[in-house]
């Protein structure tokens, strides 16, 4: 071969495996670094908020309810695995779950004092250009209503397509109150986990305030369904605190004005306050 072509032949080669070098050093090279914003979603978190107006206060309140939809989402996803988990009695696991739901509840309850911080005229100025939305037609409060017990099908009408169809399978789907009952039937006390309708509020039943009210009398026999007792009222304990401060902001801010949605505003929150979503649990504290 002439000296030529062996130096061209050379140099092929050496191209060659320079080449599957290159080829097996970028195949054995590590995943570009992930960053804390990747992780995150930052890009489109942070780009999600879309004042309509020009008044400076409306990204106050696009983000005290950006970020509290994003705490019921949390509150559902744990709310969603204790109900899995009481079923299953596998009742550490929902006590966790539980407390955590009521930690986040305090989040919440603290939110509040930031939206108070914009005035009534501040308000006036924002309210035009938020149309007929409004917090009633929150998919993921109604969920948690609907999740918690306080069960009511004309809510579901409020929503269209899919989430329609999601809202009237959790308004079918067991509360956790239900499988609460359901524990307690399966524990020995002679009540009765099933109800008749399981799209309303299940009615106050004497036959499970008689088995909460042997659970308090001694707590050291019945201890893991005492702890869930008190889970429980601590749940509720925070939720009505949410509500309360939700009415008391309101209240603040626009007084007694209809809500954007169609609401009473401040008279109808007012209503949600007198609701009670583990009626037995709450008599029992007379009973004793």
């Amino acid at each position: 071969m002439a000296s030529g072509a062996m130096s061209d032949a050379v140099s092929d080669m050496t191209s060659e495996v320079a080449s599957e070098l290159m080829s097996g050093r970028q195949a054995t090279e590590p995943p570009r670094k992930l960053t804390y914003s990747d992780y995150l979603g930052l890009d489109t978190l942070l780009a999600s908020q879309h004042p309509r107006s020009p008044d400076h206060n409306e990204m106050l309140f696009i983000i005290q309810h950006q970020t509290s939809e994003l705490w019921m989402k949390l509150m559902l996803h744990e709310l969603r695995a204790a109900i899995a988990q009481l079923h299953d009695d596998a009742l550490p696991a929902a006590f966790k779950m539980l407390a955590r739901v009521s930690r986040i509840l305090e989040q919440l309850v603290s939110a509040w004092t930031v939206l108070s911080t914009m005035t009534p005229t501040e308000y006036s100025v924002v309210r035009p250009y938020l149309g007929s939305s409004s917090g009633f037609q929150s998919p993921q409060y109604r969920e948690i209503e609907f999740v918690l017990g306080n069960k009511n099908a004309a809510r579901v009408e409020v929503h269209d397509g899919p989430m329609r169809e999601h809202l009237t399978s959790v308004l079918h789907a067991p509360s956790i109150y239900d499988e609460a009952i359901g524990l307690l039937a399966r524990s020995g006390f002679a009540v009765d986990p099933k109800t008749a309708d399981p799209t309303v509020p299940r009615p106050f039943d004497e036959a499970v305030e008689a088995a909460w009210l042997t659970i308090y009398r001694d707590p050291q026999q019945h201890w893991r369904l005492y702890e869930l007792a008190e889970e429980l009222i601590d749940l509720e304990d925070a939720f009505r605190q949410w509500r309360f401060r939700h009415v008391t902001t309101v209240e603040r801010i626009i007084g007694f004005k209809p809500g954007t949605g169609g609401t009473g505003g401040v008279s109808y929150l007012r209503k949600m306050l007198d609701v009670v979503l583990f009626p037995e649990l709450w008599k029992v504290r007379t009973d004793l």
